[in-house]
């Protein structure tokens, strides 16, 4: 598998890398209905929660085949093959976040279940797949419970009570978590993920729109301008911040094709997907695709079809040794 990357360090005061060829990395937050439990409950996206499962999969073969190692920034609670309520109270080892939009207790929705009876809140045994998967696949963390790490309503003590949760569940399974997507990309806590050992995280795209100065619907139209003008993506490199944890920003999330997004062509993801890795190569940057898998749940062989497209030209790049495919934990130096 040719995804071998010598990285070239410059001066550490300057806390980036250079690099001596292309780099492309595919993260993936993986969360089933936790994404957007706070938010509707556990009905309104339940169908395209059942339907992830065997995006998944089809994921991984997808990986298998290109020789891909993807970074899966997995919700805790999905390591879990059940839960039950303990003196009356579901995880009481986790601090509840305050956030404004939701008044209930945190895990209201929680059907303190397992795998076979609730499969949208446990996924175990998908877990188990990514992490024997025959293309060694990078585990991350996506906090216990999508909890808003970056909203005021996430104190440091739930950050943690977060994190501790997830480090030992892994560990239990003997993975090591050492990469991070925070929930909604909102960053927050970063020298809680420093105290636990965390080594990066990816950071917002590298946009105009992608601030918390900008007004969520101006953000939403300059996507969508993006992907309408298939503008070429902003590439990165990582970058230290002042915790010591490196951020390696995305750079362009697989647009899903759900509501009135389905009326975007495929060809124009495609288009704006294949710009970046050429930059990328060009450039000897990182190309940093982004999505989650259920993403993939509508329009499902059209998106697959897609992705493919997006992966046969990279793998072009890669034969030309352009391009090295590369996890997220595999950029920290």
């Amino acid at each position: 598998m040719a995804s071998t990357q010598e990285l070239t360090y410059v001066p550490a005061e300057q806390d980036t890398v250079s690099l001596e060829r292309g780099v492309f990395v595919i993260s993936l937050d993986f969360e089933l209905i936790w994404g957007t439990l706070d938010l509707f409950g556990p009905e309104k996206f339940r169908r395209a929660c059942e339907l992830e499962r065997a995006v998944v999969e089809r994921l991984l073969e997808l990986f298998v085949e290109f020789e891909l190692p993807a970074t899966w920034c997995i919700q805790g609670h999905l390591f879990l093959d059940r839960c039950t309520v303990e003196n009356g109270r579901k995880h009481p080892e986790i601090v509840r976040p305050t956030h404004s939009w939701c008044r209930r207790d945190w895990f209201e929705h929680d059907p303190c279940g397992d795998e076979d009876s609730a499969p949208i809140f446990f996924a175990r045994s998908l877990v188990e797949k990514i992490r024997t998967c025959p293309v060694p696949q990078e585990i991350g963390c996506h906090t216990f419970s999508h909890v808003i790490f970056g909203d005021p309503g996430c104190s440091r003590a739930t950050a943690e009570s977060e994190i501790a949760a997830c480090v030992r569940i892994a560990r239990e399974m003997g993975i090591e978590l050492r990469s991070f997507a925070f929930p909604r990309n909102q960053v927050g806590h970063l020298d809680v993920l420093r105290d636990f050992e965390f080594d990066c995280y990816r950071g917002p795209e590298a946009t105009w729109y992608e601030t918390d100065r900008c007004p969520r619907i101006l953000r939403r139209l300059g996507h969508v301008c993006d992907i309408l003008m298939a503008s070429p993506p902003p590439l990165v490199l990582p970058e230290r911040t002042a915790v010591g944890l490196w951020n390696i920003p995305g750079s362009m999330i697989y647009f899903p094709m759900h509501g009135v997004r389905r009326f975007v062509p495929l060809s124009l993801r495609i288009k704006r997907a294949v710009k970046g890795l050429d930059a990328a190569a060009r450039q000897r940057k990182i190309f940093h695709l982004w999505f989650h898998p259920t993403n993939l749940a509508d329009q499902t062989d059209t998106m697959f079809r897609g992705l493919r497209a997006i992966l046969h030209h990279a793998r072009s790049l890669r034969d030309r040794d352009q391009l090295a495919f590369l996890s997220m934990g595999e950029l920290v130096p």
